[in-house]
């Protein structure tokens, strides 16, 4: 039977995506591991790779097709042995994909519309392991808010069918807890605010030009948003004194070939050295109860042309400097060039945001949950003060933590900061 090839969910916080290219062509034999397409993620753009073996005798998205959401068919395998009547044959699996963000249609299902009087029913969330149904099955189990995973397939290898979704309708199995999307929630705040950006500039006759919304600038405003509202953040600083981390920098560099340690590798390196002499900074807020990590998965903010994203240097406090400033270059031209890997930005128990290289003297970060702190480092800078009772010039360094409060109390944050601070002032200590 012929196999529909579905658009992938590449990360977590994905729910559509855009396909940007197609590496291969209708007529292709492809083994389990070809690469197929490119598509871009909220994040990055990532390579979708067949898992079947085939000849591809459809495709039913357009490369440059924007939107496609998670799950819809996007092309079609031949199994061998099978030609191009196999896919007339087949029931029409593209149809789901173009209609999904629209109000369903009450002669496409009419079982789920006469269950279900509202046809604004939240989406099934993914299970944790992939549930094979049918795409009509899909969108009546979406219209109706069943939950796939509840059920048990009738079509070959236990496949999901329409008639088990009238079969479970009528059955009254229980539905998947409705929930409003972010965009829907968020809804009535926008409203009460006023017009937005564009109808306002509209109304006022003000110029401008408009550029589309990447993926990833998408998921940026929903998550920051969400984060700013739900996340209790309060904020702790502190002012280091890096005229011997500037020294040792200095000297390292000169000494080693080959070898260019920027300031933010320390700032690495002292952060998962501290999160390690307080565990408790090093921790998630979750309902269930606190998650407290065994290792410092430091996620680092990286500017890129679509938006912020954070690679992570995994462990940080098993690697010497040399290590993190490798691994951090390589992190940093993959994560502008799109190429990272899922697991490679996704996680992570502490962030840092660095815009001291900006001339930034000091800024407060929005917490990225699930994440309990980020610290948000500034420029070092000659400023004044106080040394064996008499005013002297030193470098010096603002950074500012940004706490979760459900997760990390004061007392915890400030306990972080001053360990922090102790092995940015003296950068030996990171040796011991």
């Amino acid at each position: 039977m012929t196999v529909n090839i579905l658009m992938p969910a590449l990360s977590p916080t994905m729910t559509e995506g855009k396909l940007l290219k197609w590496h291969a062509k209708e007529g292709d034999e492809v083994a389990s591991g070809d690469v197929l397409a490119e598509i871009e993620t909220d994040k990055a753009t990532m390579e979708v790779e067949a898992v079947e073996e085939g000849k591809l005798g459809k495709i039913l998205i357009a490369e440059g097709t924007d939107n496609v959401p998670v799950n819809a068919p996007i092309a079609i395998l031949l199994e061998e042995g099978e030609d191009a009547s196999a896919i007339s044959a087949a029931p029409p699996p593209a149809a789901p994909a173009p209609e999904a963000p629209k109000a369903p249609e009450a002669s496409a299902s009419p079982a789920p519309a006469a269950a279900s009087p509202a046809p604004t029913a939240a989406p099934v969330s993914a299970p944790g392991g992939r549930v094979v149904a049918s795409p009509l099955a899909k969108r009546m189990a979406k219209q109706a808010g069943l939950d796939l995973s509840a059920l048990k397939g009738s079509g070959p290898n236990g496949r999901i069918v329409k008639q088990d979704i009238e079969a479970a309708l009528a059955g009254g199995v229980p539905r998947a807890v409705p929930a409003l999307a972010p965009a829907q929630a968020a809804a009535p705040v926008a409203a009460a605010a006023g017009p937005g950006a564009k109808q306002l500039a509209d109304m006022l006759g003000m110029a401008y030009t408009q550029e589309p919304l990447s993926k990833m600038r998408e998921v940026i405003a929903r998550r920051l948003s969400e984060a700013k509202q739900t996340v209790p953040h309060f904020y702790l600083t502190v002012d280091c004194q890096i005229d011997e981390l500037l020294r040792v920098r200095k000297e390292l560099n000169g000494r080693f070939e080959g070898i260019k340690i920027s300031v933010n590798d320390f700032v690495i390196r002292a952060s998962a050295l501290a999160l390690k002499q307080v565990p408790a900074a090093n921790a998630s807020y979750d309902d269930s109860g606190i998650l407290l990590y065994e290792h410092a998965d430091v996620s680092v903010a990286v500017a890129t042309p679509n938006g912020l994203i954070t690679p992570i240097i995994k462990a940080a406090e098993t690697k010497g400097l040399s290590g993190i400033s490798s691994e951090m270059k390589d992190l940093a031209v993959r994560a502008r060039d799109g190429k990272l890997k899922p697991e490679e930005f996704q996680g992570g128990t502490f962030s840092v945001s660095n815009l001291g290289m900006f001339g930034v003297k000091d800024f407060a970060a929005i917490v990225n949950p699930p994440q309990g702190a980020i610290l948000a480092v500034g420029a070092g800078e000659q400023r004044a003060v106080i040394k064996d009772g008499a005013v002297a010039a030193a470098t010096v360094m603002s950074c500012t933590l940004s706490v979760d409060h459900r997760v990390v109390d004061g007392a915890i944050g400030a306990q972080f900061l001053a360990a922090f601070k102790k092995l940015i002032e003296y950068p030996a200590a990171m040796l011991l």
